[in-house]
């Protein structure tokens, strides 16, 4: 059972770096910016937690995939940490998107099969 959780603990920390990379695709961004724009996208169906967001940020910044400066916005005060992609990140970004395509494509032909194809195997049972 450990290793069930674990498995899926890092298939949702690798989702949720994968979403980030791919919001800092767009631009540079505080981690409110990049909650934000998650939610969002997504119509409100993913919202982050504090207690996810952040650790996903410095994990990936932890392996050079984004950096981050601290800088005042000019319409604001107080400064924001601004998180950047790096190149390593970009090709990253691109490793995450194609494996996440793969998986994606796998589940949906066990999920929605070609209508001929459950017709086929319903008539040879």
């Amino acid at each position: 059972m450990e290793k069930r959780t674990q498995q899926r603990t890092a298939l949702l920390q690798g989702t949720l770096d994968m979403l980030v990379l791919r919001t800092l695709l767009y631009g540079p961004a505080h981690g409110h910016q990049i909650d934000k724009h998650i939610q969002r996208t997504t119509n409100d169906f993913l919202q982050m937690q504090h207690g996810s967001l952040y650790p996903a940020l410095h994990r990936v910044e932890r392996r050079g995939w984004i950096v981050s400066k601290w800088e005042t916005p000019l319409d604001r005060n107080g400064e924001f940490k601004y998180y950047r992609l790096t190149e390593k990140g970009k090709k990253q970004l691109a490793v995450e998107e194609s494996q996440w395509k793969q998986m994606a494509e796998a589940v949906a032909l066990v999920m929605w099969p070609a209508v001929e194809e459950s017709f086929h195997e319903m008539v040879a049972d």
